[in-house]
């Protein structure tokens, strides 16, 4: 703190210069939050930045303006005022405040009055385990006037502004809460499969639309293979926000593209085809998979996506090694006990999933 003597700042006791703390006087608000409670408040002005100016009169009935700040400090007297004043219940949502900008600044109008104007700019976010997430911001500017005997009029109207400040953001979250992402308490998770109509290079998985040989529009193979296909797996995303709840809707996308579909000329037979058939099946098998361990997770509302884009690319790994599994046990076909036993496998799995019937 500084003192100004004869225009310059020199170090010096503040204290017999001050018109003392600002006291936030105990008085209750008008509303209990259903919604949240206040967690913390914490102080984002700038560093040594002075509250309040307020106009007194001296001994020689001079005007002067004094150096305030609110009793026991910025953060800490919010974070009282509102212990004292505000219900708290803390099942609800930790909601912590950070203050960015809070000023009173008072002048000598003549005619015995004071102008004064705060500004206030609250910023209000949800308190996290790893930090905190924002939320909205509050902000006003207010301007008045005062008899210049009653200084004490710069806390009412400070204390007025904390507490209107307060009440928008009860109003603010009571009608967010329903629709607003950030504010969901839990995530549901459901899945369709991805359907394409009409069908074009794509080719979506579907027990009533097995591949064809007319689906292999190329011939040129580098591989020393008669056929070859690729099937990958995906999803598409669709969020809704209702009644505090993420519904979360995948749709599963087990695709092979025809553009990708190679055949030798004079290779085409149903024996060749039902192995191909079978990498595709694989595909279905391993985004079953996925689907079902997304199902049992518990999904955070915050970073929903996180675990699923985790579990996700273990199900890409796991299919290219199923795939190499396949090939290698059947010799790319060749081998036909082993492609029967896993004809067998793949069938037995797919009715299992619900995928076939019997």
């Amino acid at each position: 703190m500084f003192l100004i003597v004869g225009g310059f700042l020199s170090a010096g006791s503040v204290h017999a210069q001050r018109g003392g703390d600002i006291v936030l006087q105990d008085e209750k608000l008008n509303f209990v939050p259903s919604a949240f409670y206040v967690s913390g408040v914490s102080d984002a002005r700038a560093e040594h930045s002075i509250l309040a100016q307020v106009v007194y009169k001296d001994e020689a009935h001079s005007y002067v303006t004094r150096p305030e700040e609110i009793d026991g400090g910025t953060a800490a007297g919010i974070k009282a005022f509102i212990d004292h004043n505000l219900a708290k219940n803390t099942v609800l949502r930790a909601v912590h405040i950070t203050v960015r900008d809070l000023a009173l600044t008072e002048t000598a109008a003549g005619g015995n009055r004071v102008n004064g104007r705060l500004t206030l700019n609250f910023s209000f976010g949800l308190q996290k385990d790893y930090g905190i997430v924002h939320l909205v911001d509050y902000k006003t500017t207010v301007s008045y006037d005062r008899p210049d005997d009653q200084p004490n009029s710069a806390a009412t109207i400070l204390r007025k502004k904390i507490e209107d400040a307060l009440a928008w953001f009860n109003t603010w979250i009571n009608s967010e809460a329903d629709k607003n992402i950030l504010l969901a308490k839990a995530v549901e998770v459901s899945f369709t499969d991805f359907t394409e109509k009409p069908e074009n290079d794509t080719i979506y998985y579907s027990v009533n639309r097995p591949l064809k040989w007319t689906d292999f529009t190329e011939t040129q193979l580098k591989d020393p293979y008669d056929a070859e296909i690729f099937a990958g797996v995906g999803y598409t995303e669709n969020i809704e926000v209702e009644k505090g709840v993420v519904r979360l809707k995948l749709a599963l996308k087990v695709d092979v593209p025809k553009s990708a579909c190679f055949v030798r000329p004079g290779a085409r037979n149903d024996y060749a085809l039902n192995h191909e058939q079978r990498h595709f099946d694989i595909g279905k098998i391993v985004a079953e998979r996925f689907k079902h361990k997304v199902q049992v997770m518990k999904l955070p509302p915050d970073n929903y996506d996180g675990p699923i884009n985790v579990q996700y690319l273990e199900t890409l790994r796991e299919l290219d090694a199923l795939q190499k599994q396949y090939d290698r046990e059947t010799k790319h076909g060749m081998d036909t006990l082993a492609q029967a036993e896993w004809n067998r496998k793949i069938d037995k799995e797919l009715v299992a999933d619900g995928v076939k019937n019997n």
